[in-house]
Parts: structure tokens; C-alpha cells; sequence
């Protein structure tokens, strides 16, 4: 009886060990990944999405110079909060990966996606082991579709947990540009940046999602804050950004980015 007592407590202390070295594994990772010392790696690692050639010639045609904007962006943004560093992320292609990220839950609650966020990262788990590639920071599966067959597109979702984001994103140079802006979007997903828009209708929350919440007349907004997705034109309706030349990173998210104190 005091023997299976024993094992029993034994069992209960392992799990709170390995409960607690998760808990500072993420915190470790939080804290490195939004320090701002050094650069971050973000590798991209494009995946066919709907098994087209349309697809595929265009992920043929990809290079490290498509998402250059992205790390300019931020770059740019860094510099006009305050910070001294330059060179924040540094954007890789890496190898086109075979097999398809699980499906994002229909289901948004809690219980929903924290079962699909241990599927991804064992999913993704599996992929490193499959895929040497530049070594990641921040990993990224961005989904391409051919925009003749896909007019919308499933949310893209980012997760701090693994630094793991999934995006949906179409196969077309012409699209490259708003592609762009939802992958700086999921980035900032990864680094602890929450959304700043009504998911029922896209339209960003005020203050936070706007990028000048103090402008007047408050609409049209110019600009796009980043988290928030959209440009919004009345209190009603929204704009999605050409580029990132249209988008900045509003005050909440810098704060949660650790960008400002």
C-alpha cells in the first residue's frame, strides 16, 4: 500500500518536473525571441496547397528577395519607435515541404486550437527532421493557391508556443505584396502580438488596431496597423493594405513585441 502510495507521488513529481521545464522552455523562449540582441531567423518553407502547376511554377519562381519587404518593414518600424538595432529578422527560403500543415480548426475556442497547435508542432517536428535547411528562429509554412481556383483564403495563425506559423497566402507576383502583409502579421503572431481586429467582421478595434487612433477626422485612415489587418475607411468598413508600405505597428503591439517599455 505505502509502495503504491510512492509511486504514485513519484509519478505526480515527474509530471510537475516536466510540466515546469516546458513552462520554462516557452518562457526562455519568449524572453530570447523578443529581446532584440541579435537577429531572428525566419525561414519560409513554401508548401503547394491545392496540387496545381499554377502552384507550383510559382513556388518554383520564389526567392529570398520576395519577403525582403518584410524584414525592411520592420526594420523601418523598429527605427520609428525608438530602437538602435537594425537587422531585426533576417528572411530564408527554405526547401519546399511535401506534405500540408494540419487544417486550422473551424472550431477558434481554446480547446480547439490548442489541440491543433500540438498537432502542428509535431507536425512541424517531424518536417525538421525531414528538411536540414537554414537553421529557424521562427518557422513559417506558407500555403500557396492558385487565385483562379481559391478566391478567399482560410486565416493564416501564428503561435508563440514553437514560434510556428501557418499562412495562407496565393501563387501570383501580383499578390506577393499583401501576401507579405500577412506574414509580417503571423511573425508578430509568434513574438507575442495579439489581433486587433473583431473577428466576426474584420473591421479593426479601435483604438488599438488603427495605426493613428488620436487623427482627425478619425476616417479615412492612410495606414494599417499591422495586428489590426486592415486600413479603415468608416466605422463600418475596412481596406486590406496593398503592401507594407501602407501598415505600421501601432503602440500595443510595439509594447507586447517588446519594442517600447
Amino acid at each position: 500500500m505505502a509502495s503504491g502510495r510512492f509511486f504514485r507521488q513519484l509519478r505526480i513529481l515527474v509530471l510537475l518536473l516536466v510540466l515546469f521545464v516546458v513552462a520554462m522552455d516557452a518562457w526562455l523562449m519568449k524572453v530570447r525571441s523578443t529581446d532584440w540582441d541579435e537577429p531572428l531567423w525566419v525561414v519560409v518553407y513554401p508548401v503547394n496547397g491545392d496540387g496545381s502547376d499554377v502552384t507550383a511554377r510559382y513556388i518554383d519562381s520564389l526567392h529570398p528577395g520576395v519577403f525582403a519587404p518584410i524584414a525592411e518593414f520592420l526594420d523601418r518600424e523598429a527605427g520609428r519607435k525608438g530602437l538602435s538595432q537594425q537587422d531585426l529578422v533576417k528572411m530564408k527560403l527554405g526547401p519546399e515541404v511535401d506534405s500540408r500543415p494540419p487544417a486550422p480548426p473551424h472550431d477558434r475556442g481554446i480547446p480547439g486550437v490548442m489541440w491543433w497547435s500540438l498537432r502542428l508542432r509535431y507536425w512541424a517536428w517531424q518536417i525538421g527532421r525531414e528538411y536540414s535547411g537554414p537553421p529557424a528562429d521562427i518557422r513559417l509554412f506558407v500555403v500557396y493557391h492558385d487565385p483562379a481556383m481559391h478566391v478567399r483564403l482560410d486565416h493564416s495563425l501564428g503561435l508563440q508556443k514553437g514560434l510556428i506559423g501557418v499562412v495562407n497566402a496565393f501563387a501570383s507576383p501580383s499578390m506577393s505584396s499583401r501576401n507579405n502583409v500577412v506574414i509580417a502579421h503571423e511573425i508578430l503572431h509568434t513574438l507575442g502580438a495579439t489581433d486587433k481586429y473583431d473577428p466576426a467582421t474584420n473591421q479593426p478595434l479601435f483604438p488599438a488596431g488603427y495605426a493613428e487612433p488620436a487623427r482627425t477626422p478619425l476616417h479615412p485612415q492612410v495606414n494599417a496597423e499591422i495586428m489590426g489587418g486592415r486600413i479603415p475607411v468608416t466605422a463600418s468598413t475596412a481596406e486590406i493594405p496593398p503592401g507594407l508600405g501602407r501598415v505600421v505597428v501601432g503602440e500595443a503591439t510595439a509594447l507586447e513585441i517588446n519594442w517600447v517599455e
